[in-house]
This record gives C-alpha cells, sequence and structure tokens, in this order.
C-alpha cells in the first residue's frame, strides 16, 4: 500500500518548543521522509537527532526549504516573522507557533481539539476543507485548555460568568526564561545580585502580575492574545473569561484557577461527568490534586472540580496542563488537517 510520506523542516529545532515538537512529531510517527532541524545562528552545529540518526542544527537559508511539505517555525516571533517568506516562496505549508502571523487574516488561528469539540455540539456538518490555506497559526495552550473547559462545562448548564486566574510557567519563554528563573534562584540563595534580563522583575520565590518595563512580551499582552485566539476558537458558543495571568516561579506547565457561576445549581458530578473525556482527565475526590509537577509530559489536561461553599451555582475548577506539550500536539493536529485538504509529499 501507498502511502504520502513528507519533508519536513523545524526553524527554531534547538527551542524548547522545538524540541519538545520533535518528540511529539517522533512518538506519534508522523508520516516523513525527511526533517531537517534549523534554527538561528548561536544553535548551528549542535549535535541532534531524528529518530535515531544523528544530525546538526543547520542556518535557515532559502535552499533548506526546497521540496519541503511542511515548516513548522517554532523560533521566536521575530525570527518566525523575518524567515517564513523564505518557506512560503519555496512552496511549503507553513505551521507557525510562534504568533508570528496571528495578525494576518488571511492565516487561520486554529486548535482542532476545540474544533472537534464544536462539531461535536452541533448537528452541522465539518465545513469543507480549505484548499487555499497554506499556513497556520497555533493557538495559545491557554487558549486552547480554557476553550475545551468551558466549552464541555456548558453542557452541563448555562454558565453566567467566568472567572480564570492563570499561572504562567517560566518555559513560555524559552530556554532564556528558564535559565533566569534558575539563576535568580541560585543568586537569592547565595545573596548574589539576580538576572533581569528576560524578565526585567524577581520571579524566583515570588509571583508577579506585570514584569519589569524592559521585558518583552508584557504579561499584559499575554493575556490579549490568549482571549483573542479563545474568542476565534469558540466563536462564540463559550462565555469570554475575565482573565488574569500571573507570572509564577515553576518552570513547566500551565495551572489555572478557574470560578464558574452557573445560571442554576448545577451538581458536581454532573459538571465533572461534562468535563471528563478525550483530552480531559478530572481527578476523583480522593485523588490528588491537578498540578503543574504531575502535568508535565501529559498530553491531557487534568482537571478538580469542588462547589463553592458559599454559592450553590458557584463552581471551582483547578487544572494543570503541559504547555508545551498542547502546543507540540496541536501543531501536529494542524499540519495533518492541512494535509488532509492539501495532500502531497513522496509516494513511496
Amino acid at each position: 500500500m501507498t502511502a504520502s510520506l513528507y519533508r519536513l523542516a523545524i526553524v527554531g529545532a534547538g527551542t524548547l518548543k522545538g524540541k519538545e515538537l520533535k518528540e511529539v512529531l517522533e512518538e506519534r510517527n508522523f508520516p516523513s521522509v525527511d526533517v531537517k532541524l534549523l534554527d538561528d545562528d548561536e544553535s548551528l552545529g549542535q549535535l541532534d537527532s531524528v529518530g535515531e540518526e544523528p544530525t546538526f542544527l543547520q542556518s535557515v537559508r532559502e535552499e533548506q526549504f526546497e521540496r519541503v511539505d511542511f515548516t513548522f517555525f517554532a523560533s521566536d516571533e521575530a525570527f518566525a516573522r523575518k524567515h517564513w517568506p523564505l518557506a512560503r516562496r519555496a512552496g511549503s505549508m507553513v505551521v507557525d507557533l510562534s504568533y508570528a502571523l496571528e495578525d494576518d487574516p488571511r492565516v487561520p488561528i486554529r486548535a482542532p481539539w476545540v474544533e472537534q469539540e464544536l462539531l461535536r455540539d452541533s448537528q452541522l456538518r465539518p465545513a469543507p476543507a480549505d484548499l487555499e490555506t497554506t499556513s497556520v497559526v497555533v493557538a495559545h495552550p491557554a487558549a486552547v485548555v480554557l476553550a475545551l473547559l468551558l466549552l464541555r462545562a456548558g453542557r452541563a448548564g448555562a454558565i453566567r460568568s467566568v472567572v480564570v486566574t492563570a499561572f504562567e510557567p517560566a518555559s513560555e519563554h524559552g530556554r532564556r526564561g528558564m535559565d533566569e528563573l534558575h539563576e535568580q534562584t541560585v543568586n537569592l540563595l547565595s545573596f548574589q545580585e539576580l538576572p533581569r534580563a528576560v524578565f526585567d522583575s524577581q520571579v524566583a520565590f515570588n509571583m508577579v502580575a506585570r514584569y519589569g518595563s524592559r521585558s518583552q512580551p508584557a504579561l499584559e499582552a499575554v493575556e490579549r492574545r490568549i482571549l483573542a485566539h479563545f474568542r476565534t476558537l469558540t466563536e462564540g458558543r463559550a462565555p469570554v473569561p475575565s482573565l488574569v495571568l500571573v507570572q509564577a516561579p515553576v518552570f513547566h506547565a500551565h495551572v489555572f484557577s478557574i470560578y464558574i457561576e452557573m445560571e442554576k445549581e448545577v451538581a458536581v458530578e454532573d459538571l465533572g461527568h461534562a468535563l471528563a473525556g478525550e483530552h480531559v482527565a478530572v481527578a476523583a475526590p480522593a485523588e490528588d490534586l491537578p498540578c503543574n509537577v504531575a502535568a508535565a509530559g501529559q498530553e491531557h489536561v487534568l482537571v478538580a472540580v469542588r462547589r463553592d461553599p458559599e454559592k450553590p451555582s458557584g463552581i471551582f475548577l483547578w487544572a494543570a496542563a503541559d504547555n508545551l506539550r498542547i502546543a507540540a500536539l496541536t501543531a501536529l493536529d494542524c499540519a495533518a488537517a492541512l494535509a488532509l485538504a492539501r495532500p502531497r509529499g513522496a509516494v513511496q
């Protein structure tokens, strides 16, 4: 039986997102015949591997994209914005994890998990594949989690309002963010000056709702991105939450405190049943509560549910999800959707 095998490139292969994406591609056996690992000049020559084959990170040049079917941009936003036209000119489809293309009206923001949820709740057939779409932006992982949970919660009853506090991990700033949190922790314990190049603020042993003025992107900008992606994904089918983003002194995984006020009282068991299913694991009352440590490496969202003791219609959700893993899985699903709409690749 013949099958289409795709030629892939990962731009930003040395980043946390890039490494996670490569791992997910290998775990899921994405049908590829060749994978190029590309990155900026600082990462050139780093030894890596594709499957069991050793390889080196290479520079981003136009010829690298020749005959490449999919290019995943896992680099920072500025680097992706500079180089994605090279991939498009070469005819490659682009999957953008950097958000460089999120303001381009021609490029959809997608999360197939949420799209499947919307179809499940409607009597509509899936929309015809858009044969003109050659690029896609991978939705922010926090927006994916919130959209999935609130769409499902709405099955248990009408929702009046939602308030969310989301705790941001250092890994959302890539390796530089992880290193700065580590260095701040070490320096605090040894009474040395704190590095502030990434956060421009103390984040070790601390939680902040605003970075220093020199830090980019600002937490408020990330809040706006999450809500904008949420609106796009849910298409008005779930209430937009009031959101505050807090930088937490943790390395991996988002944690969410979600307060849902229902129109009428809903049994906790009914809400838990509505939430549980593909991509979501609901903790039993006797089990440990979700946390960022437990979520690391997991492919589903961990959730615990409890009632507000002061208001019968109020429900608390405590959720955790691996931000890097959710982003990589979403990117892979987006590529698979593009492949179905625009079949290409080398027939072997």
